[in-house]
């Protein structure tokens, strides 16, 4: 069975999984993960709202080693490094929001500033019963 890491972030399985975010209809400001409360203005009036599922990567990096916990992913011999990426996610009316996230680019040659990338699930890790858990990341456009 696949499952996700954190279920409540996105809208997998859908076939175009988006994000889920809040917007504050106070103050306009967008978050993610999804909050009952706006950071900046601390009002409760909050929408949830759909993320785009494109976007451009201002910044990244490569992750050389396993993380520190609460990583659950492979490590040892059987870790792989992998891209991580700030993504400014963008709709028909320009930049909504930036999220941190995987990318599913792991070569320093071939990640570049202002790259196009789009939302993807990939797997990343089994858990004790077998099931394979998929996390969110961003791949090439």
């Amino acid at each position: 069975m696949q499952k996700a890491l954190a279920p409540e972030i996105s809208t997998w399985p859908d076939a175009e999984p988006q994000l889920i975010g809040s917007h504050c209809t106070d103050c306009t400001a967008t978050t993610f993960p999804a909050q009952a409360r706006c950071p900046k203005c601390s009002s409760a009036n909050i929408e949830q709202l759909k993320l785009p599922r494109r976007g451009t990567v201002i910044a990244w990096t490569t992750q050389g080693f396993p993380p520190g916990a609460p990583y659950k992913g492979s490590t040892g011999k059987n870790f792989v490094p992998f891209g991580v990426g700030l993504v400014e996610l963008t709709d028909d009316t320009g930049p909504v929001i930036r999220v941190e996230g995987r990318l599913t680019e792991n070569d320093p040659a071939e990640l570049q500033f202002g790259m196009d990338v789009e939302l993807t699930m990939i797997p990343f890790t089994t858990d004790d019963e077998g099931n394979e858990i998929f996390t969110f990341a961003f791949q090439p456009a």
